[in-house]
């Protein structure tokens, strides 16, 4: 794939007044604005596929000729284009859009933000995903994305700590590890050249989902959804009484929140490092690993849980990004209207405290306004 740079067309200069009609405009560096570029309605928001971008060839753009590349070429770039959103028009300067979205801009380069797309997966994702299928030496992965990912057998922590080639014996008892349905949160150690991505969970904070619910939202195609943050997983000490409550935001815009289930560990890991013996911590981490059976929940847990999905939902349904920041925001905000009577009550015909929990309709708008502005402050 290449990228040819052609001499850039000469902006008018900044003092100058834009004529009655123009869509161009500068920005405060001089050059000039991209969301202005596209030859369309000034008040569209909005690109559609097979729009005209800009025909300006200051733009960065990919070359499009089909006749002298390779079939690997071509499809590198149409990932190029799906990556982007944008395709060089053959025989001109157009840039066109292959998806519908808004238009941004990183210095020369044009991208379109799509408002729904799946999941493209990256190099050191953290995703949540679920076993669709068992095979011989691994595991097929939904993860939200065009295609199922791969988990091998030999990328996943054995029972007790044991690093070590994987055997045949292991092969019979693969179904022990992951069976079809089962949740889990890994890491993206590469993706194969026709897009489908490789995980692994060999890092003690990643493994086998339990004690929790599970949340599908938008991830980072587009929209109000997931996106990638400093710190995609957390622990959250609840208010009423709830302990404490692990939320894991999967880049792929699959989300997991459950009981702190590391409180037992982590009196083995310091036990561990007194006796300076790595192996035993590894013993001990494996032991539940694996199980299929889900510990006993408080009702007060619950309702924790339950209030921070219902912050999730109503971040999502309005339009807001997720990540630490807002939901932690968000949680605040809804224990801050606790108490106030103001409950929806046609979805809560009958007014206890458990009421006071819903946060959809007009009430999780109210949450969310009042995330958006404590996460301002």
């Amino acid at each position: 794939m290449t990228f040819s740079i052609q001499p850039p067309a000469a902006p008018p200069k900044a003092n100058e007044p834009e004529s009655p009609g123009s869509d161009i405009s500068i920005d405060s560096d001089g050059d000039l604005n991209a969301v202005h570029l596209a030859k369309r309605n000034k008040h569209a928001a909005i690109i559609t596929p097979g729009e005209v971008v800009t025909d300006d060839p200051q733009w960065m753009r990919c070359e499009s000729n089909y006749s002298r590349v390779s079939a690997l070429d071509i499809l590198k770039l149409k990932q190029s284009y799906r990556g982007h959103g944008t395709a060089a028009s053959p025989g001109s300067t157009a840039i066109l859009a292959t998806v519908a979205g808004t238009l941004l801009r990183t210095n020369k380069l044009l991208s379109i933000q799509p408002l729904r797309a799946r999941y493209t997966p990256e190099i050191g994702d953290l995703v949540v995903g679920r076993i669709v299928s068992v095979e011989t030496k691994r595991w097929k992965v939904d993860v939200s994305a065009p295609l199922l990912a791969h988990l091998p057998l030999s990328a996943i922590n054995l029972p007790g700590g044991i690093l070590r080639k994987r055997t045949s014996t292991d092969e019979l008892a693969i179904r022990t590890f992951f069976s079809e349905g089962d949740l889990l949160v890994a890491e993206v150690q590469s993706v194969y050249q026709d897009g489908a991505a490789s995980l692994h969970t060999r890092s003690l904070r990643y493994g086998k989902l339990r004690n929790g619910v599970f949340i599908r939202v938008s991830g980072t195609g587009g929209g109000g959804g997931v996106v990638r943050a400093r710190r995609q997983v957390w622990t959250i000490t609840t208010a009423n009484g709830g302990g404490d409550v692990d939320v894991v935001l999967g880049v792929n815009g699959y989300i997991w929140i459950c009981k702190h289930s590391r409180g037992e560990l982590v009196a083995s890991s310091e036990e561990a490092k007194r006796m300076n013996d790595i192996t035993r911590m590894e013993e001990a981490v494996s032991e539940s690993m694996y199980s299929n059976r889900n510990d006993e929940i408080p009702p007060r847990t619950r309702r924790e849980i339950a209030r921070l999905t219902g912050c999730v939902n109503a971040l999502v349904g309005n339009g807001i990004r997720v990540d630490e920041e807002m939901v932690m925001a968000a949680y605040h905000a809804s224990l801050d209207l606790d108490g106030d009577g103001d409950i929806d009550m046609t979805m809560h015909p009958d007014e206890d405290k458990e009421a006071d929990e819903y946060l959809g309709g007009s009430r999780g708008s109210r949450v969310v306004a009042a995330a958006v502005e404590a996460a301002k402050g």
